[in-house]
Formats: C-alpha cells, structure tokens, sequence
C-alpha cells in the first residue's frame, strides 16, 4: 500500500459523496489522487473547464485529511484494507465504471478480483420458492464452477439466502455494507458475516461512523453490479433494490438473468415484467447459465468433474425416511396429521423422522405447521 496515495485518495473520497462523476474525472485525468491534492489550489490546470463549485471544493480539500488520517488509523489497527484504486487489490471490473467510488474499505480473505463473480440479488422477502432457486442454483454452480465468488448485500430475503448457500457449499461469497465496517446492518446477519470473514469477506465505500442511510443502499447496489460478471435477479416486485442492481448491470455491460415465478405472483412480478422486457434473460438452471456465460468449458469445471465432485449429495436415508420423502414426493406440501396419515408413520414417531430431515437438509418446515420437501430430492 502507498500511504500517502491511500491518504490523499481518502481524503478525495471524502468530497466525492455529492460529486462523484467531477471528483473522478479529475482523478483519471491527473493520473492519482496525490496530483489532485497537489494541485487542488490550481485545479484548472489540469480541468480547464472544471466549475467554480469544484474548485471551491477543492480548495478546501485539506480540512478532510485529518478525517482521513483517523480512519486510515483505525483501519489499519482493526484489520480492514482501505484499497484505493490504485491498489492491485482494488476489484479491476468495478474499476472500469464511470462512478466507482475511490476507495473501497474490506474485511476478508476473498479475491475481489477473482475469475468468475456473480450477484445473486432480490427481494427482502424471499418465499419458499425463490429459496429453492437459491439452493439449486448455487449448489450446481459450486459443483461446475468452484471458484466463483458470490456477490450480494448481506440483507434480508434473497441476499442473505444467497451468502448462506455459498458459505455451506464452499464458495467464497462477499457482502457490500450501506455503511461503515465498524458495524452490522442488520444485527440479526452478525453470525453469517463472521463466517463470511473466513470464507468471503465485507467490503463497503463507506468509513466508519457512517449510518446506514436509505441512500447509502442505492449506492451500494453499484458496487454489487459493478464488480460482477453477471447479475442474477431471483425474486422481485413491480419495485425493489434487486432491480435497481440489474439495471445498473446493464448499463455496465453486464449480463444480467432473472427467474420467472408464477404469473400473479407479487413478488415474481419484478423479475416476469424484465423478462417480458428483454431486460433480462431468462434463467431455469446453472447449466443454462454457464453455457451463456461461456463458462461450461472452464478449467475448473473440468477439475471439478475430473475430481468427482457431485452435482448433489444424498443423505443415506432410513426407511421411514424414505416414505415421508415419497409421500411429499408424490402430494406436495403437507402438515403433520396428514403426513402421518399417508406415510403409515405415527405422529410421535413421524416428529422424530421430521427432525431428522431436517437436520439432513431433505424437508424445510414452513409457516402453519407445513413440511415442503427440497427439490432436489
């Protein structure tokens, strides 16, 4: 890490929140943060054009360092990366965008830069359904493409599902904050960032000490889009941040794929309207996902399959195990009572099995006592 750079790019962060598209305009037109700072007093010499409010700006550039000599402080003693753009650390996809921000802070033994990333972005209230996608997609994906790295924003619904997912099949998997990383929003996610440290990491634009604002949300979801090669839209309303995220993947040339639900559905609506709209193309499975990616022939995916690495992995089931899965199999979602009833299986007994299931991962128990089996089995 340069230091001063570092410094003299935080410092420039600093300004940049309400002027972004000048403050990075400047910075690639003098080649660094440090010539910006070190001609902040002549700033026309290098943007003839700049405006009188930039110059002012600027002028007064030297007030924030001393916020900016704190933070690097604190950083620096808490095990966070201030990564500047300069820094090959700094994700090289999210480095082309026109607003990227000039310095990301990140927590985490994660490649930002690694060979495949995608997003997995949605609504914050994920149904069954949508977390069925969720398990099967990333699960195949980690199977054919084990080094993917999975993008989202650590919030509730799909974004939380998705870390989750990743973490339990061995990917690496990164959270963008809406605010500091001194830090969590929300509480409730605490336990999967501190895994996600190990096996992923958190990153954010945002110093500490920062609130997470409603439009620190908006912002985010560029950082998400920006450092992805593609953008994977799973459930959706007519309006919500997963849309906000595919849209700005599109304006980023990036691919951008979303689920169909059932028509009617409300929060399949977001992600039927962008099909219906070639906003987005449209996803059943990884499989279709990675041919359209180009991605079916990578080395990975030949390691994976030279290895033996399952594409889904079984739990040796007892017998009464395998009634309830047929039953479900065969009825679909069903309560306790009439389980017992169509497995041959007494109640107390059948609790017992339930349990069981799942703790294998084969049955998931829903909202009004209903048992809905997995999909894969």
């Amino acid at each position: 890490m340069d230091y001063n750079e570092t410094l003299n790019a935080m410092t420039l962060a600093r300004l940049s929140f309400y002027n972004l598209a000048s403050i990075m305009l400047l910075y690639r037109k003098a080649g660094s943060a440090t010539a910006v700072i070190e001609n902040s007093n002549n700033i026309r010499d290098i943007i003839p054009d700049a405006s009188q409010r930039l110059v002012e700006l600027l002028s007064d550039c030297h007030k924030m360092r001393g916020r900016a000599e704190e933070e690097l402080e604190f950083d620096l003693a808490h095990g966070i990366k201030p990564l500047d753009m300069a820094n090959p650390e700094y994700p090289h996809r999210l480095a082309e965008c026109d607003d990227a921000p000039l310095v990301l802070y990140y927590k985490g033994s994660a490649n930002l830069n690694a060979t495949r990333v995608v997003n997995i972005v949605g609504t914050r209230k994920c149904t069954p359904y949508g977390m069925d996608l969720i398990h099967n997609f990333v699960n195949s994906l980690a199977a054919s493409c084990p080094g993917v790295l999975v993008m989202s924003g650590l919030a509730y619904g799909v974004d939380i599902c998705a870390h989750r997912q990743a973490l339990e099949r061995g990917l690496d998997t990164v959270g963008v904050l809406a605010h500091g990383l001194d830090d969590l929003y929300p509480h409730a996610h605490r336990a999967t960032a501190v895994k996600m440290l190990k096996q992923g990491g958190l990153l954010t634009e945002f110093m500490t000490r920062t609130k997470a604002d409603k439009i620190n949300f908006v912002r985010r979801n560029r950082i998400v889009a920006g450092m992805s090669d593609a953008c994977i839209l799973v459930e959706s309303a007519a309006h919500g941040g997963g849309l906000i995220t595919a849209d700005i993947s599109r304006s980023y040339n990036r691919e951008v794929f979303a689920f169909p639900g059932r028509v009617g559905d409300p929060y399949s609506e977001g992600c039927n309207n962008l099909i219906r709209d070639n906003g987005a193309m449209l996803l059943t499975d990884a499989d279709a996902f990675l041919k359209v990616m180009g991605w079916e022939g990578d080395a990975s995916l030949a390691k994976a399959r030279n290895e033996g690495i399952e594409r889904t992995f079984f739990p040796q089931l007892s017998p009464e195990e395998m009634k309830v899965v047929k039953v479900l199999s065969d009825k679909g979602d069903m309560q306790l009572n009439m389980l017992a009833v169509q497995s041959g299986i007494q109640v107390n007994q059948l609790a017992a099995v339930l349990f069981e299931l799942e703790m294998k991962g084969v049955v998931r128990n829903l909202a009004g006592g209903m048992y809905h089996l997995m999909p894969q089995f």
